[in-house]
């Protein structure tokens, strides 16, 4: 029995190209029951729970985002009503949850593959948020589908040529995730309002924000990565440096040749600091 629900042509053709909406049957899953999900947080390294106030505005400052005071078991045991946004982060290093993942991303993989080849670096996230929580403006560097299991929101996704080259480096660099929220960019929205057994494609670096509906919501995010968007992670932090040595870079995509070349001389360079990082670490 399949998890999901794909129209092979979309998930095949709109891949990473543009926001699609899917669904699938996670809605009663025991893994998605709230003392399970607090079960998964006590496991989890302390570092991949993140949390924080949910009634915050769709553009913040990543130091200003307020906190409730409240602990991770008290967050998840009062969701539904500490005005909370939370995420559990590599879910999958949980073998229950990593199948899950498995399972679904395996459904997918029938028909990425033909558009982006080469699955890898499969990873899962967890959000548990209170009613009318906010997810502020941002984007994300993996390909993404979002799957609603309870409560409802809406995510309105953007087009990334909204978004600078600056900025796009800047988080593929490591910078935090959130980005600055113009009120002109929302005319240029997509919006989905998602119901549970609804989920919706982000493509990597499509900037959106989220606002929960009346209601907990419960979302599970399975991501991947393959050869070809790893590589132009590289040349958005290869542009990176180049721009801080003061030199304004081509933009990724603009010309294949000129991308092959960063990207060579990137791994040349790698392969000849190999021996000296071996060296420190024999010292």
């Amino acid at each position: 029995m399949t998890l999901l629900k794909l129209d092979p042509p979309v998930v095949s053709g709109c891949l990473n190209v543009r926001p699609f909406q899917i669904g699938h049957d996670l809605t009663q899953h025991p893994l998605f029951a709230l003392p399970r999900l607090l079960e998964l947080a006590r496991q989890l390294p302390e570092a991949n729970v993140e949390y924080n106030a949910g009634n915050i505005p769709v553009s913040v400052c990543p130091a200003e985002t307020p906190r409730t005071g409240l602990s991770v078991e008290e967050t998840i045991r009062r969701i539904e009503s500490c005005n909370s946004w939370m995420v559990l982060k590599w879910v999958e290093q949980d073998p229950e949850y990593c199948r899950l993942l498995d399972r679904c991303l395996d459904e997918i993989q029938i028909y990425s593959e033909k558009s982006a080849p080469g699955m890898k670096r499969r990873e899962g996230f967890i959000f548990i948020s209170s009613p009318g929580s906010i997810t502020p403006f941002h984007f994300d560097q993996e390909y993404n589908f979002l799957l609603q299991v309870r409560g409802t929101k809406n995510i309105h996704v953007f087009p990334r040529s909204i978004v600078t080259e600056r900025d796009i480096e800047a988080r593929f660099a490591k910078e935090h995730r959130n980005l600055t929220f113009d009120e002109t960019y929302q005319r240029t929205a997509t919006t989905f309002e998602l119901q549970p057994g609804q989920g919706v494609h982000v493509p990597i670096a499509a900037p959106h924000w989220v606002k929960n509906g009346n209601d907990v919501s419960i979302s599970f995010s399975i991501t991947f990565q393959t050869p070809a968007s790893e590589r132009r992670a590289t040349l958005y932090r290869l542009n990176g440096h180049i721009r801080k040595l003061g030199i304004t870079p081509a933009p990724v995509g603009e010309s294949n040749a000129r991308d092959a070349i960063k990207f060579y001389f990137f791994q040349a360079g790698k392969r000849a600091l190999r021996p000296l990082r071996r060296a420190r670490q024999l010292s």
